[in-house]
């Protein structure tokens, strides 16, 4: 293994964190909210240890599949525990553990909280915390990939691999490194736009800079304890639940946009299905809660907001729908284990990978009906390789020992079932809101610490595909590895 250079990426996400503390160093500064030396102290540590790691170039830049796991999985939790110490510093949370839940709450997109008042962290915190979301939508290390001009090895597509969301990962453009410029282009535009129509509709400029960054990454955080309900116009909560929906579709179909190849963008089964489900869901969930509000199009509006919310993983509420009808939560949670579309910032195990699920299962019965008969299976009018198939399935099987392992452990705090399941559920997912004790007007304070721990651990698993973790924490990576 070449642990060199996994030590130099390490470096190099250090020293990018300490610049992007820059930002709520400038909040506050503006705020005058006295929490600069917190970031001011983080970044300089980051810096130094940055420096130390990356001032001398490794000789040997080749990377294979194993090196990229191990440097994804490890640069998120040395990335997370830095971007918790702020918040511990300034003792603003006073608890490591709680730090680093929210913060990796935060860079994994989940929006889990273990903050009883949001609104009584300083403007800078707040900023942050919203701004990991962004941070970790699109990767950190495919952002490093778009600027950092290393070469050879391959490296830089076991690398996207192992950090992008999806049963495959291609590239847009012939370079991986001008893929990830592409990637980032597009996530940057959409967030400037979604923050111009908040700023149409009144919201204020912090307000719509944190709501952005939120939406962006599909993660959820809100800076007010209500979280959107906070905001009582139609306008701004449609401007949120139509941006969450798009930043849940593939960045491929985006790109295809972008270089006129409208055909291709509309023919994305993926994209088609993703969408198919939304309406399908809303429309239900639109029907069995009519009679909760007063009028059809209020229903619509709250029954949309909270579907893009929910199959998006985003974690954003305007309502409690913990105070749902049962079959309007039945569909809710059934969202959480679908997600969104793979290749974009939402979270679940992807449409492409049930697409891919229910077009198996068809051929099977096919084979038994018509035992002689040969059928390719295709998703986007591509045959799937035996590769796919097989990192598709063996998704499924980890997914389920670890989902299974994960409630059997958390149930130990003794809560009820809804809470124990829905908590793993929303963390493994990187959805945010639960139902029952951690349903959207409540949180996970109450866990006990193993429980924090084993959810921090499922949200690292959701957010980088499950693969990554394991790798990490198997004894026989390491064993040759120095």
């Amino acid at each position: 293994m070449n642990i060199k250079i996994i030590f130099y990426f390490l470096g190099w996400v250090l020293n990018i964190e300490a610049l992007l503390m820059l930002l709520p160093c400038v909040i506050s500064l503006i705020y005058g909210d006295g929490q600069l030396y917190a970031f001011l102290v983080v970044m300089a540590l980051c810096a130094v240890i940055g420096w130390l790691t990356t001032h001398k170039r490794p000789e040997n830049t080749v990377f294979f599949a194993k090196e990229g796991f191990v440097a994804v999985a490890l640069i998120w939790i040395v990335l997370s525990f830095f971007g918790a110490l702020p918040f511990y510093v300034s003792r603003e949370i006073p608890s490591m553990i709680d730090a680093m839940f929210e913060t990796i709450s935060g860079f994994t997109t989940t929006g889990a909280s273990i903050l009883n008042n949001v609104e009584g962290l300083s403007p800078s915190m707040l900023m942050w915390r919203s701004f990991t979301h962004w941070v970790g939508g699109m990767g950190v290390l495919v952002f490093i990939l778009a600027i950092l001009p290393l070469a050879g090895g391959g490296y830089a597509m076991h690398i996207m691999r192992a950090e992008s969301p999806g049963p495959s990962v291609g590239k847009l453009a012939p370079k991986v490194k001008d893929t990830a410029k592409i990637l980032y282009v597009i996530y940057l535009g959409l967030t400037l736009i979604e923050m111009v129509f908040l700023l149409l509709g009144g919201m204020p400029l912090f307000d719509s800079l944190a709501t952005s960054f939120g939406t962006a990454g599909t993660g959820g955080f809100g800076i007010k304890n209500s979280s959107i309900a906070f905001y009582d116009s139609y306008y701004l909560q449609g401007v949120v639940t139509v941006f969450m929906i798009l930043f849940g579709v593939n960045f491929n179909v985006y790109y295809l946009l972008l270089m006129k190849r409208f055909k291709d963008a509309f023919s994305c089964e993926e994209a088609r299905t993703y969408l198919a489900i939304i309406l399908g869901a809303v429309a239900l969930i639109t029907l069995n809660i009519r009679g909760a509000f007063g009028s059809l199009f209020a229903a619509f509006h709250h029954a949309a907001f909270q579907v893009g919310s929910i199959i998006t993983t985003t974690g954003f509420s305007t309502v409690d729908f913990d105070t749902w009808p049962q079959l309007s939560k039945t569909i809710l949670v059934g969202l959480m284990f679908v997600g969104a579309c793979a290749g974009s910032t939402g979270g679940g195990m992807k449409v492409s990978r049930m697409l891919i699920w229910l077009k198996s299962v068809k051929s099977e019965l096919s084979a038994l009906i018509h035992p002689r008969s040969v059928k390719v299976l295709k998703l986007e009018h591509k045959a799937l390789d035996s590769g796919v198939m097989r990192s598709v399935n063996n998704y499924f099987i980890a997914y389920f020992f670890i989902f299974a392992g994960s409630v059997f452990i958390v149930s130990l705090d003794n809560f009820d079932f809804t809470t124990t399941f829905t908590a793993v559920a929303a963390t493994f997912n990187n959805i945010g809101p639960g139902l029952a004790g951690v349903g959207p007007m409540c949180n996970f304070s109450h866990l006990s610490v193993l429980s924090k721990l084993v959810l921090m651990f499922d949200m690292l698993a959701g957010r980088l595909e499950i693969f990554p973790m394991l790798i990490l924490f198997s004894p026989s990576t390491w064993r040759k590895g120095w």
